[in-house]
C-alpha cells in the first residue's frame, strides 16, 4: 500500500476505524437490547467482564513485551491467567444465568452474539494495531 496516494491511504484508515467503531456499537446495542427487550437487566451482569478483561493487561504487562510471545517473567504468565480468566466469565456468566433460569434463551443468544462481536472487534484491532499508522500496542 505504499504506492497508493496519501488521500487514498488516509480513506482506507478512516474506513478501518469506522468499522470498528461501528463493531464495537454492535455490540453495545446487542447487549442493552439482550436486557431491554425481555425486561431482565441480569444480562448486563456480563458487562462486569468487559470492563475487568484488560486491567491485567494494563497493570501487569510490561510495554516491552508482547503479550503472544513466550516470557519467562511470572508477571506476564499470571496476566496471561487472569486475562484467559476473564474471557472465560464473558461466557461462563450468561451460561449460569440461563441454566439457573433467570434469563429466557432470547436473552442468552444475544449475550453470546454481543460478545462474539466484541471479539471481532477486538480481533480487529490488533489487526489494525500491526500497521503503521495504528501502533499503540
Amino acid at each position: 500500500m505504499a504506492d497508493l496516494p496519501g488521500y487514498l491511504h488516509a480513506c482506507l484508515n478512516t474506513g478501518k476505524l469506522a468499522s470498528l467503531a461501528i463493531l464495537v456499537s454492535g455490540g453495545i446495542v446487542l447487549q442493552i437490547l439482550a436486557c431491554a427487550l425481555y425486561n431482565n437487566w441480569w444480562p448486563m451482569l456480563s458487562v462486569l467482564t468487559y470492563v475487568l478483561l484488560p486491567m491485567p493487561l494494563l497493570f501487569f504487562a510490561g510495554s516491552d513485551d508482547s503479550i503472544f510471545s513466550e516470557s519467562d517473567n511470572s508477571w506476564v504468565n499470571f496476566t496471561k491467567f487472569l486475562t484467559g480468566a476473564s474471557t472465560v466469565g464473558g461466557i461462563a456468566i450468561p451460561s449460569i444465568l440461563k441454566h439457573a433460569g433467570v434469563i429466557g434463551w432470547g436473552a442468552f443468544a444475544m449475550e453470546l452474539s454481543s460478545y462474539f462481536v466484541f471479539g471481532m472487534a477486538v480481533i480487529c484491532y490488533l489487526w489494525m494495531s500491526g500497521d503503521d499508522d495504528y501502533s499503540i500496542l
